[in-house]
């Protein structure tokens, strides 16, 4: 099977764990009549009789097709964002990694042979058997006079060496004096310069080494022999430096080196860290004697592997006897074809001593004897082959450092196998020359057996050990793409393997094959340069110095390949550039910006739109190609790149458009002189237009419901801020000028704002944003959020300066400005505000206002991490945070605050809205601002003294003052840049590739059972709980939850005992029913402003997420929440960003099976967000002015959810049709109080609505019928606090501020009253807050208001 198809079949299979695909799965079938009567049926208000079909079946459905099949928010990047996590996923430039660099290349560049025989004359230490060994260099010294023959034993171990390293100088001393030997070390040091020099020593005709380890040479007549110190030797050699001593008791030399080695001085000992001794024998021990080897039996190892290994090894095959031994020297072919038989027996052997090697040493000694120079690697895998005939021979080779013995290792079998074939062929081989060449199986056995290991080996077990023949086979053209394919699906197994693979020795090899053209590698190249990069960046100066980039830029560009295997191309290239300077030019040189943008844009609008991680890596790509380049950033913002990468951050993968946000933010240039108007270029001015077109469109995603895109935005403008921080500084200045002038004073100038005569003129109006808000000049638009105020009566402790002056969200939403209360602080003379003292630009500092409203709002993120990137902003412009006495309030004053008037704003009281935008009347409720502090010098460091805050009108202490705060702002500096926040995107996606992609992960199996398990157990609880008699009469359970302001919010977990309970104060508590005992308990923010509005669990049937919604409409979802300290925070967002609900009384419902959130509050439209995409679907106008009041998502449509308001109307909505509207009801007429709850398809009835109102009634409608209720209960005499509806069985309860909590069924007969708690001797339950059924039994939990208490009923017979 093709890479390519392997690759493609697999990545389908894992694209489930692929960043960019969601897994969830289409929503179960539903039965025919429902879908009809979404369609049809409804919309028919007040309708006729229904169509026929619809009550023909009117058996309830089986409820199966209702467990939703969908599960949000558990993709990779729910798993947090911080920076640290996602530097980790990063592809690392250090640790690990580098080790499997060659610490530094390096060449043997002078060999010194001195060759002491002294032919016909033997040393008086030996006695020779006969017949005796005799052959030196392949050659007979008896065969011809000693002269001659001495002189060609030299010129032969001369050329034998050669074919081990051609581009050395060699030297030759033939029976030398000390002098000589001298000189010739002192000439190969001089000319070695700091290359590595052999000195190889035949000692056969001079005696043993003494035991102060001194070598033998001659006197100049060859009458003595004379001792020749190692020490001297050294000294004249020094390092780096190898030695071969072929003489017996070479290991007395041996030890005399480690003995200096030992007293030497410690500066010397790091120098003979590089000297490398291989000596024949052990100190003890003669050279073998043996007629079957030659004499220098451990230079022709050394010299002349093969043919060595052969002679060895017929005389110990089955063969001795049938093949004539010179036929051994006749192989036919040359070593270095492997298509030859010669050839391809030394491209086995090399494999095989690596692969021995490799699998016996510690990686750092192999790595430097292996790996780092061509002729040790080549001296030590042939001393393997040395240690294995010599020992045969009982003598054993010595090395410093020291191997591990391998004589025995079972690889050894497989070069005789090997070796046997090839003899086996010899004689024919021979009398036939042009006989065809058969090649080795050795090489595709080996494979066979990798991939066994690839089919059951992993990180625990023994690594693979043909991994270095792998690397052989690589150089084959026959074996190449299996080989790469194996290797890709090696490297997929994690870092550990790529870290294996590049110790291993396979860089230069798949670098090399980046030139070859062969259109089969090019996918399974771009996925090994993937896994490789994605654990060692470095790797990247080599790619470029090579031109490798081009490579991965024409597969980028080429249309025939996967999309997926184009992102990784992408992906490669955005490791090329990653902070490298001359990838980047190399790169925008060969025009890698055009290719991404055509890829970018689909080649006709209505194609579907290409693969996320396409796009993803596409975006990163080009932010890291001109991340902190200027020139980069000059050609994209002249480009129409922007208007393209605009078009992504509406994508519906997160992941696309925070990518989409880091490219458009590196193109904005953080310190350029320019901005400081000190350079005159008209390009200078299409820049700033062209980086503003990018401001205004980041500050449109500022309130993209995924924490991993607002991150980005947040981080992308604070290079705004650091960028234009002179601008943005003396605007910000102008709003928090202390009032010099009395405030009433400056108030009329307002009304200039629309006179077209003023430098305010309407045409320079910012488009789509509303009123006031974009003027041009210094106009702050600053509203009071709810969310800063505290209607109840709190201040804000931790927000910035500008808490009460956010725009929530979006500064283009639609209704913003109705739901603000608009103050504007102007300086009389604000026509050429702030922007006096540099050149005139053509900037609209309407923009810097709209970024400054914006930053706050980010600033108060309820993500941790991005309001603390937003508060970081803002201290660059000089927006300090305010530090507020926080007091706590008693539970009666949170809910009577509802009305009172928001904190003062910049050193100004106001009521609610001061300043009436609409008929420019302002009312005048404000009370006198505080005394100003005395004007500062701005000269010295703008010296900003931060206004006083309020607390609302109901609290009129003096303690209400906030502390007045000093900061003083400087320019930019260096600290400021580097506390720019990191951006985290590009990490984090990089984590992608390091993670396997070839194989689907086990987790889905084991996450599928338990998801049947969990099905199972539903459907039977479902079944009974719909045949149960429903008669809550038991309290099963009574739990004290110690909540200061009683419990605002409880919910049953579906699958333990387990109930989750939540206050005002936003403590989230968990206890444990069955054992009584508190599981968890944690704070659902840090902040102050604190308001709880409800809790709802997602992903039921899965790992259940749970919602806090606060009410602020600030949603928080937390996993592991079940765990002591273990949750952890999944998402957050601002579910009705733009939209201020006045009050605060948000209220949220969620759909599992269409993985949409529904919210409104006070305001007219409801907002579906869609939690699979993280993103805002669509804004429904509710058609009223009237606030909603309750929501309820419907379980069996996706789609539908019903809506009570507060004039006590009901209304379903279908986010699907296109007037949204389908049916509308007064069920409570002629009463007007609120609808308090509200249940849509009770008991799974397709068709009915409960809805309950303030008043005390219970209203029970049927969609099909006409508007009026078909049932009414008068359950409570106008208390009616809370309401809940069983999704499957046929029972409502109903709870009042009256301390009773009322069970009906759906027929309206009361089946329960519950008055008192008998456990707590007759004390009442206090007043119901909260109300809510277990998902799937007959189990309901109530939370009390004044005593906290949560109980929990069940029927009699609950076990």
């Amino acid at each position: 099977m093709a890479l390519g198809d392997l690759m493609a079949s697999s990545l389908v299979h894992s694209s489930s764990s692929s960043p960019s695909q969601s897994p969830a799965a289409p929503s179960a079938p539903l039965p025919n009549h429902h879908h009809n009567h979404v369609t049809d049926d409804l919309p028919v208000m007040n309708g006729p009789e229904p169509r026929n079909g619809l009550e023909a079946d009117e058996e309830k459905p089986a409820p199966v097709a209702y467990l939703p099949q969908v599960a949000v928010l558990c993709e990779q990047r729910h798993e947090g964002l911080d920076e640290a996590a996602a530097a980790a996923a990063g592809p690392s430039t250090s640790g690990l990694v580098s080790k499997w660099r060659p610490k530094d290349r390096m060449k043997t560049g002078y060999v010194a042979l001195v060759v002491c025989l002294n032919i016909s004359v033997d040393p008086p230490d030996v006695i020779k058997i006969s017949p005796c060994a005799r052959m030196e260099s392949w050659i007979d010294p008896f065969s011809m006079a000693p002269p001659k023959a001495l002189e060609s034993i030299g010129k032969t171990l001369h050329s034998q060496y050669e074919r081990w390293q051609p581009k050395a100088r060699y030297k030759l001393q033939l029976d030398p004096t000390v002098e000589e030997v001298k000189k010739l070390c002192n000439t190969c040091r001089k000319y070695a310069r700091s290359e590595r020099v052999l000195f190889h020593y035949n000692g056969h005709g001079v005696p043993k080494p003494t035991a102060n380890g001194e070598i033998w040479v001659f006197n100049k007549s060859y009458t003595q022999y004379i001792p020749l110190p190692i020490t001297d030797l050294d000294s004249w050699l020094k390092t780096p430096s190898i030695y071969v001593f072929d003489c017996s008791a070479a290991g007395i030399i041996v030890k005399a080196f480690l003995e200096r080695l030992d007293w030497s001085s410690s500066s010397s000992a790091s120098s003979l860290k590089d000297c490398i001794l291989l000596a024949a024998c052990e100190a003890h021990q003669t050279l073998p004697q043996s007629a079957e080897f030659p004499a220098d039996v451990f230079t022709a190892c050394l010299t002349t592997p093969i043919k060595m290994a052969l002679h060895w090894f017929c005389r110990r095959s089955l063969l001795c006897g049938s093949l004539d031994h010179s036929l051994i020297d006749q192989i036919p072919g040359r070593q270095n074809d492997r298509k030859t038989l010669l050839g391809e027996l030394n491209w086995i052997f090399t494999a095989i001593t690596d692969t021995i090697a490799w699998n016996v040493l510690p990686h750092d000694i192999f790595q430097r004897l292996f790996r780092q120079d061509l002729l040790v690697a080549s001296l030590f895998r042939n001393f393997l082959l040395a240690e294995r005939i010599m020992r045969s021979a009982n003598c054993s080779p010595i090395s410093f450092p020291l191997l591990p013995p391998t004589h025995q290792h079972h690889m050894w079998d497989a070069w005789d196998m090997a070796a046997e074939i090839c003899l086996s062929k010899l004689p024919q081989l021979i009398a036939d020359p042009n006989a065809e060449f058969q090649p080795s199986p050795f090489f595709t056995e080996q494979l066979t057996a990798f991939e066994v290991w690839l089919d059951h080996g992993s990180e625990e077990k023994k690594p693979p050990e043909q991994l270095p023949i792998v690397l052989q086979v690589l150089l084959s053209q026959s074996h190449r793409f299996r080989a790469l394919v194996l290797l890709g699906r090696f490297l997929d197994m994690g870092p550990w393997a790529v870290d294996l693979a590049l110790s291993v020795g396979i860089f230069p090899y798949v670098l090399k094959l980046l030139q070859t053209s062969a259109m089969e590698l090019r996918q399974i190249l771009v996925f090994i340069w993937t896994k490789i990069l994605s654990l060692d960046k470095s790797c990247q100066v080599d790619l470029v110095k090579d031109g490798g980039h081009a490579y991965f830029i024409r597969f980028l560009d080429s249309l025939d390949a996967y999309p997926e295997q184009r992102a990784m191309a992408a992906f490669v290239l955005a490791v090329i550039v990653d902070g490298h300077r001359r990838g980047q030019e190399a790169c925008i040189n060969a025009g890698l910006i055009d290719v991404c943008l055509r890829h970018l844009q689909p080649e006709n609008p209505h194609d579907a739109q290409t693969e996320p991680l396409l796009l993803q890596w596409l975006c990163l790509c080009l932010g890291k190609l001109w991340e902190d380049f200027p020139e980069a950033q000059l050609l994209g913002l002249q480009s129409n790149t922007p208007e393209i990468v605009i078009c992504l951050l509406s994508e519906p993968q997160p992941e696309v458009r925070a990518s989409a946000v880091f490219a458009l933010g590196n193109l904005l240039d953080m310190g350029s002189s320019s901005l400081n108007g000190t350079d005159d270029d008209s390009d200078d001015d299409e820049k700033v237009k062209a980086e503003i077109n990018v401001v205004r469109s980041l500050l449109q995603v500022s309130s993209d419901g995924s924490p991993l895109v607002r991150s980005e935005v947040a981080i992308a403008l604070t290079r705004f801020a650091l960028g234009h921080n002179k601008h943005l500084k003396s605007i910000a200045a102008e709003y928090w000028k202390p009032q010099t002038n009395s405030l009433l004073k400056s108030l009329p100038s307002l009304a200039n704002i629309s006179n077209p005569s003023n430098v305010y003129s309407p045409n320079n109006i910012l488009q789509g944003s509303s009123g006031l808000a974009s003027h041009i000049g210094p106009v702050l638009r600053v509203g009071s959020d709810s969310s800063a105020t505290g209607r109840d009566g709190r201040t804000s402790a931790s927000s910035p300066i500008v808490t009460t002056s956010i725009m929530h969200g979006s500064p283009q939403s639609d209704d913003s400005s109705q739901h603000s209360d608009s103050g504007i602080l102007l300086k009389e003379n604000a026509s050429n505000g702030g922007l006096s003292y540099t050149r005139s630009k053509p900037v609209d500092s309407g923009i810097y206002s709209q970024f400054i409203s914006t930053m706050c709002s980010v600033a108060k993120d309820p993500y941790p991490r991005i309001a603390t990137i937003g508060r970081r902003a803002l201290s660059l412009i000089g927006v300090e945070q305010v530090v507020v006495k926080h007091t706590r309030f008693n539970s009666g004053g949170a809910h009577q605050g509802e009305t009172s008037a928001p904190p003062s704003n910049f050193g100004m009281a106001r009521s609610s809205s001061w300043f009436d935008m609409n008929s420019g009347n302002f009312s005048m409720t404000f009370r006198t601002p505080p005394v100003s502090p005395p004007q500062h010098d701005y000269l010295t460091g703008l010296r900003r003294v931060c206004s006083m805050e309020f607390r609302p009108h109901l609290i009129n202490s003096p303690e209400g003052l906030v502390d007045p705060l000093l900061s003083s702002v400087a320019a930019p500096s260096n600290a400021e840049l580097s506390i720019l926040p990191q951006s985290t995107i590009y990490n984090w996606s990089c984590g992608h590739f390091s993670r396997p992609l070839l194989t689907g992960s086990d987790d889905n199996e084991d996450a599928n059972a338990r998801r049947e398990e969990r099905e199972r157990i539903a459907l039977d609880c479902i079944a009974k709980c719909q045949h149960s008699s429903c008669k809550m009469t038991s309290q099963i359970a009574s739990w004290d939850t110690r909540f200061e302001l009683g419990t605002k919010a409880a919910l049953l977990m579906p699958f333990s005992p387990i109930v989750v309970a939540a206050d005002e104060n936003e403590q989230i508590r968990v206890w444990n029913y069955d054992d009584a005992l508190p599981v968890n308990t944690f704070e659902n923010h840090k902040l102050s402003d604190r308001g709880l509005s409800k809790l709802l669990l997602i992903n039921e049937l899965d790992e259940s997420l749970l919602l806090a919604a606060s009410s602020d409409g600030n949603v928080r979802i937390w996993k592991n929440f079940t765990q002591k300290g273990g949750q952890k925070l999944v998402t957050a967002f601002s579910s009705v960003q733009g939209h201020r609900a006045a009050g605060r009384s948000i209220v949220i419902d969620w759909q599992q099976q269409s993985g949409c959130l529904y919210a409104s509050g006070d305001m007219s439209s409801i907002l579906v967000w869609d939690l699979d995409k993280e993103q805002l679907l669509s804004t429904i106008q509710s058609s009223t002015d009237s606030a909603i009041s309750a929501l309820s998502a419907s379980h069996v449509l996706s789609g539908h959810f019903a809506a009570g308001f507060a004039d006590a109307s009901v209304r379903i909505f279908d986010v699907r049709t296109p007037d949204r509207l389908v049916y509308m009801a007064r069920p409570h007429a002629p009463r007007t109080e609120k609808v308090v709850g509200i249940g849509f398809q009770p008991g799974f009835d397709p068709y009915k609505i409960v809805s309950a109102s303030q008043a005390g009634d219970i209203q029970f409608l049927d969609v099909r019928r006409a508007a009026e209720p078909y049932l009414t209960i008068e359950a409570h005499r106008g208390s009616l606090t809370a309401l809940a509806v069983h999704r499957h069985a046929p029972v409502v309860a109903s709870g009042s501020a009256k301390q009773m909590i009322k069970v009906f069924s759906l027929e309206g007969e009361q089946l329960t009253i519950i008055r008192y708690q008998p456990s707590f001797m007759g004390q009442r339950i206090g007043s119901v807050n909260c109300l809510s059924f277990h998902p799937f039994k007959s189990l309901l939990a109530a939370g009390a208001g004044d005593n906290a208490l949560v109980s929990i009923y069940a029927e009699e017979n609950y076990k």
